[in-house]
């Protein structure tokens, strides 16, 4: 079965990200933020990972291969859930930072490599994990490899968490040092511009061919970070990363100012947490 390449969000994205540098780089993108992501880097809800395990009716003997796992940020709850894992992930420092969060669940264990790169091991797995991941793994590949890895019974699961962000009203009292330093970030994406991507993502993994039965869900959370924190958590998003260091410096600078003149100590956040499960194709 051939996977179709709709021009969808993740085309367009993995192309932008494909222009960006060798894979070498994009293999260690998170490596100088690795701490600071997974400390500052929201958790997924609990609610969401058992609907996951619920939806893909996964048994307890069950082994779930997860993709690009960070630190172990998802990983964690679904070994507490008793599963099986066998996590990749390309940086060698979050993976490290897996291998500490995980070490006490002996079913675990953290491979320091890419989904492309990693040899297939066909018909084993009952799910496929991708915890805001999966848009890293070209589409030409993703589909199909982890179909491929399923078991006839298996599921591929996706898990998002966007970007924790202020409110609107606070956003506009920031743009000033965004049209100063960075005026490409710039931008406020709404809730609706969130829940399109990942529509996108959903259109996309089943007009591949490979999974059906999609199911999709989310909620809204609102959290609360340090000042601190909310910078640091800005230094492990891709924009941020890619700006100038003196650049960066400069903005966070002013963000600090700002945020600590209008909301003191600490910063009101809101963002989404979603899931997707599909079936894979008898």
């Amino acid at each position: 079965m051939k996977e179709s390449q709709p021009k969808n969000n993740w085309r367009r994205w993995y192309d932008e990200l494909a222009k960006t540098g060798s894979p070498e780089l994009l293999k260690n993108w998170y490596g100088e933020v690795a701490s600071a992501y997974n400390r500052t880097r929201p958790s997924y809800p609990r609610e969401l990972i058992d609907r996951a395990i619920e939806i893909a009716q996964l048994p307890p003997e069950a082994i779930v291969l997860e993709l690009g796992c960070g630190p172990g940020t998802a990983t964690v709850d679904f070994a507490k859930s008793g599963l099986g894992m066998v996590c990749l992930e390309p940086s060698p420092d979050a993976c490290e930072l897996a291998r500490q969060n995980c070490d006490r669940y002996p079913n675990v264990a953290i491979l320091n490599t890419t989904f492309e790169k990693w040899p297939l091991e066909a018909d084993l797995f009952s799910a496929v994990l991708a915890a805001t991941s999966f848009h890293w793994i070209s589409p030409d590949i993703a589909c199909a490899k982890a179909a491929a890895a399923l078991n006839e019974r298996g599921s591929l699961i996706l898990l998002w968490n966007t970007p924790p962000q202020p409110n609107y009203e606070l956003f506009q009292i920031l743009r000033p040092a965004y049209r100063t330093h960075a005026p490409t970030l710039d931008r406020y994406d709404d809730k609706a511009t969130y829940e399109e991507n990942f529509c996108s993502f959903g259109r996309a993994v089943l007009d591949s061919g490979y999974f059906h039965d999609l199911v999709s869900e989310q909620l809204t959370r609102h959290v609360t970070y340090s000042i601190d924190d909310y910078l640091a958590l800005l230094s492990t998003l891709s924009p941020y990363i890619a700006l100038e260091a003196k650049q960066r410096e400069a903005l966070f600078a002013e963000l600090r100012d700002i945020l600590e003149g209008n909301c003191g100590l600490q910063i009101e956040l809101s963002h989404l947490s979603a899931l997707q499960v599909a079936r894979k194709r008898s």
